[in-house]
């Protein structure tokens, strides 16, 4: 019974506080109460806090769109995240392109020029998956995962001491409303006992109540006093936490040089990849890779800039199309044999075929009947058919 009349009287205690605060509230919005206003520096606090949470929210957003492109894979991030559960592993869209190329590589044919480059433009496309894997990975950890740790943790404790330094704010000037009026009721009844001196029973029911009103005042003005300290005490509370905004601003500095470092990692892996992947392409023959009459007869070098390499491209030597199609087509139509230089490894697809290594020098002629786009080739005792489009006539 005590524990239910406790719960009853905190309900009512609770209900009449909610009450003044609402009152002083609307008082205020429509003008009718004054409002105690926080000194300048909390206020410059409160928006600088209020500042970093907005710009937070968008950076942490748009990285993630950046990230992940894909709005349902973010989603689908999103609720797994929220049920402690690990998504499933899929391809991304580079590993997922490359792994395209390959498959149409091997239906075309390893051996063929075609087939051969779209293996090794899907085994690169493929690194580059794995890159931006670890791209995403490393910026979730180092950067995206602070961001909203601040956004779910620091600013959320920041939201809610503000919100009781607000409760603490009308209580004080709901105080500070009933002390008023307490004063005003005072001296009201101050002036009616002096103005009704002669008559005993209104002078006595006069006294009674001002006696009431002053000790009505008494406890309004101890409430301002219990009031005020509690409201400083809380102001001081956010403060300290406000405060702290400045220390995660560097903490989220350091989260941006990470993400900065993952990214310039990336974008180096990237670009080391396709240097690599346009050394490879570039010892195949002139006719599989230019539309313009010239090709590459010797591989790029790797360089460490754009402009290098757009300068070291200029300068390597070029031969017509023409040239090479007359030099094959001389070959076929005579009995002899010629030299000619193995552009890049070809792995024989059966017996009647002969491996090849880049750069070797082999013999090759024409054996009549045979397919267009082979030749006999010979290295000492080996011989077999070799792809045309692998080799390089010699003079």
């Amino acid at each position: 019974m005590n524990i239910m009349d406790f719960n009853v009287k905190k309900l009512a205690a609770d209900a009449g506080t909610f009450l003044s605060r609402a009152v002083q509230f609307t008082e205020e919005k429509l003008g009718q109460a004054e409002k105690t206003e926080l000194d300048a520096h909390l206020e410059n606090l409160l928006s600088k806090a209020e500042c970093t949470k907005l710009w937070t929210e968008k950076i942490m957003k748009q990285t993630e769109v950046l990230l992940q492109p894909n709005p349902n894979a973010r989603i689908e991030e999103f609720v797994y995240e929220k049920l402690d559960r690990k998504a499933p592993s899929r391809m991304n869209n580079p590993e997922l392109l490359g792994q395209y190329m390959i498959d149409a590589g091997n239906e075309f044919g390893p051996g063929t020029a075609y087939g051969n480059a779209l293996i090794k433009c899907g085994e690169t496309q493929k690194r580059i998956g794995a890159a931006d894997r670890e791209l995403i990975q490393t910026s979730a950890i180092n950067f995206l995962t602070p961001l909203r740790n601040f956004i779910e943790g620091d600013y959320k404790t920041i939201t809610k001491e503000r919100k009781l330094l607000q409760n603490k704010r009308l209580d004080l000037d709901a105080a500070k409303t009933r002390l008023k009026k307490a004063k005003v009721a005072e001296a009201r009844a101050a002036q009616l006992n002096t103005s009704q001196p002669e008559e005993n029973n209104i002078m006595v029911n006069v006294s009674y109540m001002l006696n009431l009103l002053h000790v009505k005042w008494l406890k309004s003005e101890q409430e301002v006093r219990i009031t005020q300290s509690e409201f400083d005490r809380q102001a001081e509370i956010t403060r300290l936490l406000l405060e702290g905004i400045s220390s995660t601003h560097a903490h989220h500095l350091r989260c941006l040089n990470d993400f900065v470092e993952a990214q310039m990692t990336y974008y180096a892996q990237c670009y080391q990849y396709m240097l690599d992947l346009q050394k490879q392409l570039g010892s195949f023959p002139s006719t599989f890779l230019s539309n313009n009459n010239q090709s590459s007869t010797t591989p790029v070098q790797s360089v460490s800039s754009p402009s290098v390499l757009a300068s070291a491209s200029a300068s390597l030597p070029s031969v017509s199309n023409s040239m090479v199609t007359s030099g094959l087509s001389e070959l076929k139509s005579s009995s002899g044999s010629r030299k000619a230089r193995v552009l890049y490894d070809y792995d024989a697809a059966n017996s009647s075929e002969l491996s090849l290594l880049a750069d070797e020098v082999i013999t090759v002629y024409s054996i009549p009947g045979m397919d267009s786009d082979w030749l006999m080739g010979e290295r000492g005792n080996q011989k077999g058919k070799v792809p045309i489009t692998y080799l390089e006539l010699l003079n």
